[in-house]
């Protein structure tokens, strides 16, 4: 049996690994379309902040990883797929056809249609190219504006502060990470990198862009300032590559739709990763959670499946955890909130904590936390769990910190 996957990123370098052992025999084609080996994007930071090379980004050391484990490599991007046939045309005019496929071509830098955002001082932060092209702009000193304050944008951020630019932040939100954190955590994440030395512009926009004549860039933005700067970086979110599967039988709503099997609408095609919309694991509706330990997650269960083995997700559970120059911040679940529910909020700004907890009825089904960075496996695990926490959810409503007791607690045997 033929298997091809489309996307050598963490999914796809995990669903190949596993396939391998589930399928020892099994023909394996793992493609990408970059000249680097398969790396992982969210390293990226840390080589802009020199902590590692471009080597610390490759995802195995191994020059001969892939061969060692009869494992074929192609470069190349998908273009179209016919699902009838079972083949897939790449960019440079061949055809490979296929038993199973599995579609791990994750997402791409979204690029808002901004005049002047194509001129060469404009960069997404991205790909391994990007970081180079960012490493050559970005010296200590340089005036940088970054147009987005989203998970992406505040791990990019951390890596421009290192670097020793004088940086500016532009978020159309109130806040920053609004789609990872309440209106009070957001709020005390921008007082914080302010206090770093970044500048936050919120509620803004970029107007346009055009080359500047005190510096190569002159920014207008929508509340009527202009910014000067050497450097503009785009990290205004991304969106899935899906661009191939046009016409096809294959569904697409946000990503590629899929079922708890990873399998597509199409018999014999799987998805996973930043690509995939799965199932919740609360509400059942289908969500794109592009973290890297849900990709891998993902891609052992549609590996062994495209292998003939039943392997099944629970349900996508939403994580996020970040460091914004020293503040550690994490949400899990419905962080939001659900209708008809219960939540408790308790914010100590002095001292860098704060906590939130939101409840369906007895069960924990979401929560935010700054600074509270021990023990979130126990609030993980009973978000997951969908544990009823009987008489401690009034515990936790009046002393929230104290989901440690909770977890332990429930865990007991007639609890």
């Amino acid at each position: 049996m033929k298997h091809i996957i489309l996307g050598n990123g963490p999914a796809g370098v995990v669903a190949a690994e596993a396939l391998r052992r589930a399928a020892p025999a099994d023909d394996i084609l793992l493609v990408g379309n970059e000249v680097e080996p398969p790396y992982s994007r969210m390293a990226i930071p840390y080589l802009l902040e020199g902590n590692i090379d471009e080597v610390g980004t490759y995802l195995r050391k191994s020059a001969d990883h892939f061969d060692g484990l009869c494992i074929r490599q192609l470069r190349g991007r998908a273009v179209a797929l016919n699902t009838e046939k079972c083949t897939v045309l790449f960019d440079d005019g061949h055809f490979e056809d296929y038993d199973r496929l599995l579609i791990a071509t994750g997402s791409h830098p979204v690029r808002p249609p901004i005049p002047g955002i194509d001129l060469p001082e404009v960069q997404t932060c991205w790909t391994l190219a990007d970081a180079r092209a960012i490493a050559q702009r970005a010296k200590p000193g340089s005036r940088v504006l970054q147009l987005g304050a989203g998970f992406i944008g505040c791990i990019i951020m951390e890596a421009l502060v290192k670097r020793g630019v004088q940086l500016t932040v532009v978020e159309m939100g109130d806040r920053l990470v609004p789609r990872m954190m309440t209106a009070e955590a957001g709020g005390m994440i921008k007082r914080w990198v302010e206090k770093q030395g970044v500048r936050v512009v919120t509620k803004a926009g970029v107007e346009f862009i055009e080359a500047g004549q005190k510096a190569p860039l002159n920014v207008a933005l929508s509340t009527g300032e202009h910014v000067d700067c050497d450097l503009l970086i785009v990290a205004a979110g991304v969106a899935p590559n899906v661009a191939f599967l046009e016409g096809t039988a294959v569904h697409v709503a946000k990503g590629v739709l899929v079922d708890d099997t990873m399998q597509t609408s199409v018999p014999g095609i799987y998805a996973a990763g930043d690509v995939a919309e799965a199932p919740d694991l609360f509400s059942g509706r289908h969500l794109v959670a592009a973290i890297q330990p849900n990709a891998a997650d993902q891609a052992r269960v549609a590996a062994l499946n495209m292998a003939g083995q039943k392997a099944r997700m629970k349900g996508v559970l939403a994580i996020n955890v970040l460091d914004s120059m020293g503040l550690i911040s994490s949400s899990f679940g419905e962080w939001q909130g659900v209708p008809g529910g219960q939540g408790v909020e308790r914010a100590d700004e002095a001292n860098g904590r704060y906590i939130s907890l939101q409840f369906d009825g007895e069960v924990l089904v979401g929560a935010t936390l700054i600074g509270l960075t021990e023990h979130v496996g126990a609030l993980r695990g009973l978000i997951q769990g969908k544990t009823r926490l009987g008489a401690w959810k009034q515990r936790l409503l009046e002393t929230p910190t104290r989901f440690v007791e909770a977890y332990i607690d429930c865990q007991r045997p007639n609890s």
